[in-house]
């Protein structure tokens, strides 16, 4: 097992141990609380906006952070420790204000998609995503960046959201928490949709760590100052977070609060036409992570009627009324609530991560 794989491996114990209840399991949870987790440095770092042509505050901060990079390189020619890559994921739908060409490129990096046969007249984001796993990639490889921040807009009223596959990845929960304390002046929550590797199917995936930084409301193809700022103080946040990780600051343990996406909801539907009968009721409108019980009210008919929700438990509603969502019959997602604990962590120092690399191969070769 190579070093990567053993982290991943530590990320998925981590999650077993994370489900499991009672006082005896609360016990143990808070003294690994006290416990040091030493993580690899974090050496390449690749921010992308643009993988939707319209989310305009990705598209322009990446514009914004190339100019600014142009203007380091040419007063101080020294190199800095992390490389952080800069990258316009869909050139092409950016560039007509698009969500995208052909198909949403940000449902392109399955495993199977990344790696099954290809035709001449293959989707162009399928094309792009192939490039972007060759650059940023491949995903699940030693190579891969560490880690990958993709941007992203919501219509929806969701403040800032990372959204992640992994509860239990301590770099990106600790990110997470970074902003969280650093932002106090718009919500920062963390959700996790509970997706395998070879099935996660966005560009952050591709990253041996990564997220999803969603910011909302903002119409698609507009952009707002006060989103574009809180995406622009979020990004310096998180590489400043990092900064303070590879000189090796210790980052204490604690739980945060986690998201984890239980199903989404239709809207309602005419049976033969398949059009939509309904909207979202406005008691709901705008209310992300309000908790949604038994028989509230959901959607409103067309011809006034309430329709209300029949879940069998309260839940979170996310992505309420996303814009880009219709055409993918999702008219609100649904989340769980949980506590998550997360270690105290640090760097790994170049001996230890030697002796790990060193232990990893003779495992290997056994």
């Amino acid at each position: 097992m190579k070093a990567w794989e053993r982290v991943e491996e530590g990320k998925r114990q981590g999650e077993r141990e994370e489900k499991g209840n009672g006082q005896g399991r609360l016990g143990k949870i808070l003294m690994e609380a006290d416990e040091l987790v030493c993580l690899p440095r974090l050496s390449r770092v690749a921010v992308c906006g643009g993988t939707h042509g319209n989310e305009l505050s990705g598209v322009f901060l990446v514009r914004e952070l190339l100019k600014a990079e142009k203007r380091v390189k040419k007063e101080d020619e020294e190199e800095e420790p992390l490389s952080v890559l800069m990258v316009l994921s869909n050139p092409r739908a950016t560039q007509q204000c698009r969500r995208y060409i052909d198909t949403d490129l940000n449902r392109c990096f399955t495993h199977a998609t990344l790696n099954g046969p290809m035709s001449d007249m293959a989707p162009y984001e399928m094309i792009r995503s192939r490039e972007l796993n060759a650059m940023l990639g491949p995903k699940g490889s030693p190579e891969a960046v560490d880690l990958v921040c993709d941007l992203h807009n919501t219509t929806s009223n969701m403040g800032l959201c990372l959204i992640a596959y992994s509860d239990c990845d301590w770099i990106c929960l600790h990110i997470f928490r970074h902003l969280q304390r650093q932002m106090s002046d718009i919500p920062v929550r963390y959700i996790h949709f509970d997706i395998s590797s070879k099935e996660s199917y966005s560009l952050d995936s591709v990253g041996k760590h990564g997220f999803a930084m969603e910011i909302g409301p903002q119409p698609h193809g507009v952009v707002r100052s006060n989103i574009y700022t809180a995406m622009k103080v979020g990004v310096q946040h998180m590489l400043d977070w990092i900064r303070f990780f590879n000189s090796g600051t210790i980052f204490e343990g604690g739980f945060v609060d986690v998201f984890t996406m239980v199903k989404h909801i239709d809207y309602p539907r005419d049976s033969e036409t398949r059009n939509i009968t309904a909207a979202i009721h406005p008691h709901l409108q705008d209310r992300d992570f309000c908790l949604l019980h038994p028989e509230d009210a959901l959607f409103q008919t067309f011809s006034g009627e309430t329709l209300r929700y029949k879940g069998k438990e309260p839940l979170y509603p996310f992505f309420i009324n996303e814009c880009a969502y219709y055409e993918k019959g999702i008219a609100l997602s649904l989340a769980r609530k949980r506590h998550v604990m997360i270690p105290a962590i640090r760097v790994q120092t170049e001996q230890e991560q030697q002796a790990n690399e060193l232990a990893f191969a003779l495992e290997d070769e056994e």
